[in-house]
């Protein structure tokens, strides 16, 4: 019977470089039923692909924990209880028929290539995001060998409280009473120092043990052990001191640097408040926001962070997403507007129904992917991964070569060319190389998380970079998505009059069009009339009684039925066709009194987003499903090349063929009709704000829907990838400069782990600034 495949993840503390990451990775890959580990040295986390067997666990724990980490296995939370099929029901009370309002005469752009407007709230997502996990679980005693053997001690509190900063002060304490000792019994200084070392060198020499038994015999840990010991008996013990509370320092700083990026993500997380006002029984009730349930009503008051994500029921306000999307500039939100949890209202009272459980919400869902995603390896540092596995031990080759071949074959003094190899020892260290890719992807991950650019792990973010070529959905991705009043055409009664009246017939519709009218009602602060014996008519339009008169609101072809239009009239519609619009025609009892034109209009910010691509020497197509007359008139607005008509696979084709012609494609759309083209391209990015399906089909996402992040989104993978060649040169350059000066004899062993420190912690360092990114022009 075959193993049952199991997945568990871990909170590791204190594990804040990737030579404690390889470590662990190594001593758990060991443990039999183990099938694939994952190591996140910025979220602290670790996932452990492994057989059914319960006991695995366990062992996994002790194995960690004897390294000198401390381990906590995270609980995946419950399964949500709300279904998809409740939740994604469309809206039944679709009285109207809204065919007549011209789509279907018209050809016009509704039929939204596959946009639909349901409500995404209670979707069945399978495991909710573990963030609330995470962080309980960093909060626990961690289970097996914890107590005696974690070396490191808890990243919990500030950083000048923790075990490992407390053993470089008792290390530093014990290095200056030495000094002092030594000043009045000069004849026991090689004594004094020696213990001085051993303060801070025997929990370092018991992790270089239990890491070899492990797997892992070229450790740092390894290297500084015998490098300290190797000065000591040729008569260095003064400086092997100070290395070792060199060393402890560099590690300190280390993980001074790893906790920032790590607190940058974990940030995000605390935006959203603790409690939340529910309305329960016509009563306001304080509860904590993680018991919300899809559907929950709350009270939100002018300054107050939202609790959820939901959707505004009453109250219209200005919303400052700024916490969440970096955006400067407020969002004027009102009825029937989704809201994120964490963001937070401006100037007036809000009830919001939340469409999202606690453990579901956008930020949640942003943490979640942003942990896996810093698991995942890019293959740079896969690379230099392998590099480093044949790298250490290459060095300790070199190193013996040193401290041998010149005293045997070349006369030289033992003392002077083994504190050379041992100070070569210090000097190959890797640590600083192999943090130098995941520590920038990291940092850009968490930077663009934080921007609402969420990228899947470091291959994307690599391959983000290379892009030659977008192709572009168009509805919901360079348009909004929904349909917008851009004309109003008055035939014999006023603008304000045929808005007035066709409102009045749309009223209680959910129909888009319909929407878009009273959207246009609402703004031009219209006074609605109520409307009679207001039905649809199946292919023609809808009618009623307002005010005592017959009305009809359909498309041109069953308003002429009714009242003969003009060939001035014609010819008004026939243009706004042209332009790619669908028109429903007013009929006021047996005269035609307007006309209104409606179309779905493109962002706000795709022209300037599209410009953004360009400049940066992208390819730029639209593929559509739409007709051709509403295709093109949207392409000739943004300037772009268009292919429309398309079927889901025509678009996976073409994408084929940009390939073909060389070409790096990156794929956007909505992540449900554009599945194939967006798993065919070399990237695909959803496009929209955080759905189920648009965070788990593609490769990347744009969760606000501005067409300028997907410029952005190459921006900062150029970025990383300039950062991470930056890192290297440093990394590398500093060992060369100081693997020269050590075998022509300026430089000895301080210097030589002032470079490992030094180099480590100006490539983490020159990491961190990616988190301080920001989009051009934000």
């Amino acid at each position: 019977m075959p193993a049952i495949v199991s997945s568990s993840r871990f909170r590791i503390d204190e594990m804040d470089c990737a030579s404690c990451a390889r470590k662990i990775d190594t001593a758990v890959r060991r443990i039999g039923g183990v099938d694939e580990v994952n190591v996140s040295v910025t979220a602290g986390t670790m996932t452990v692909r492994h057989d059914g067997d319960e006991a695995i666990r366990a062992r996994i724990e002790v194995q960690v924990s004897r390294l000198g980490y401390g381990v906590a296995f995270i609980p995946a939370p419950e399964e949500a209880t709300a279904t998809a099929t409740d939740a994604a029901l469309p809206a039944s009370d679709h009285h109207h028929d809204h065919d007549g309002h011209g789509h279907a005469e018209d050809g016009a752009a509704h039929s939204h290539e596959g946009h639909d407007h349901r409500d995404h709230g209670g979707h069945d997502r399978g495991p909710a995001p573990e963030a609330a996990a995470v962080e309980r679980a960093g909060k626990a005693e961690p289970v097996g060998l914890h107590s005696h053997l974690h070396e490191h001690g808890s990243s919990d509190g500030p950083w000048w409280r923790q075990k490992r900063a407390l053993l470089t002060i008792g290390s530093g304490v014990a290095l200056v009473a030495a000094y002092g000792l030594a000043q009045i019994f000069p004849q026991y200084d090689a004594w004094l120092f020696s213990l001085a070392m051993l303060v801070g060198l025997v929990p370092i020499a018991r992790r270089a043990v239990m890491a070899t038994l492990a797997g892992t015999p070229f450790s740092i840990e390894t290297l500084m052990t015998i490098a300290a010991v190797g000065a000591v008996i040729i008569g260095a013990a003064e400086e092997a001191a100070a290395v070792v509370f060199l060393f402890l320092i560099g590690e300190l700083l280390e993980g001074v640097a790893a906790g920032r990026a790590r607190a940058s993500i974990q940030g995000l997380a605390a935006l959203v408040p603790k409690t939340a006002q529910l309305e329960r029984g016509g009563k306001l009730v304080e509860v904590p926001a993680e018991s919300l349930a899809v559907g929950a009503v709350i009270l939100v008051r002018p300054g107050d962070r939202i609790a959820a994500d939901g959707r505004i029921i009453e109250g219209s306000s200005e919303i400052n997403e700024a916490p969440v999307t970096g955006e400067s500039t407020p969002k004027r939100k009102e009825a029937g507007d989704d809201v994120f949890a964490g963001t937070v209202n401006g100037g007036a009272v809000l009830r919001i129904e939340a469409t999202a459980a606690s453990a579901d919400n956008t930020i949640a869902r942003i943490v979640k992917l942003v942990e896996e995603a810093q698991e995942s390896k890019a293959p740079t540092e896969r690379f230099i991964d392998r590099f480093s596995t044949y790298y250490t031990p290459g060095v300790i080759v070199v190193a013996a070569l040193i401290a041998l071949v010149p005293p045997l074959f070349f006369g030289g003094g033992w003392d002077e060319w083994i504190y050379k190899g041992l100070a070569i020892l210090l000097i190959g260290c890797p640590c600083a190389l192999v943090i130098s890719t995941p520590a920038a992807i990291a940092a850009s991950l968490s930077a663009g998380a934080r921007r609402g650019l969420l990228m899947k792990g470091g291959a994307v973010l690599e391959t983000v970079g290379k892009v030659t070529a977008v192709a572009l959905d168009k509805t919901g991705t360079l348009t909004e998505g929904k349909p917008k009043v851009t004309d109003v055409l008055a035939f014999g009664r006023s603008e304000a009059d045929v808005i007035r009246l066709a409102a009045a017939l749309d009223q209680g519709s959910s129909h888009p069009l319909a929407l878009a009218i009273l959207g246009r009602a609402a703004a031009d602060k219209v006074e609605i009339p109520k409307a009679e014996a207001a039905q649809a008519v199946g292919g023609k339009g809808v009618t009623g009684l307002v005010d005592g008169e017959d009305l009809l609101l359909g498309s041109p072809k069953a308003a002429s039925e009714r009242a003969p239009l003009t060939e001035a009239q014609l010819a008004q519609i026939a243009t706004l066709n042209d332009e790619g619009k669908t028109v429903s025609v007013l009929v006021v009892g047996t005269q035609i009194a307007g006309a209104i034109a409606m179309r779905d209009e493109p962002r706000d910010d795709a022209a300037a987003g599209l410009k953004a691509l360009g400049d940066r020497g992208v390819r730029i197509v639209m593929l559509t499903g739409d007709n051709q007359r509403t295709a093109e008139a949207i392409g000739r607005d943004l300037g772009i090349e268009v292919r429309s008509e398309l079927l889901p696979e025509d678009k996976s084709r073409i994408v084929g063929e940009l390939q073909a012609e060389g070409h790096k494609v990156a794929k956007v759309g909505d992540g449900i009709n554009d599945a194939p083209a967006l798993a065919a391209a070399d990237v695909g990015i959803a496009m929209g704000g955080g759905t189920d399906v648009a965070l788990e089909t593609a490769d990347a996402a744009v969760l606000h829907g501005r067409v300028m992040d997907i410029a952005a989104m190459i921006d900062l993978s150029k970025r990383t990838m300039s950062n991470i060649g930056q890192n290297i040169t440093i990394a590398l350059g500093l060992k060369a400069v100081f693997l020269v000066t050590t075998v022509i004899g300026l430089t000895g062993l301080w210097p030589a782990i002032l470079a490992d420190t030094g180099a480590t912690v100006l490539v983490t360092a020159n990491a961190m600034r990616l988190l301080a990114w920001r989009p051009k022009g934000a």
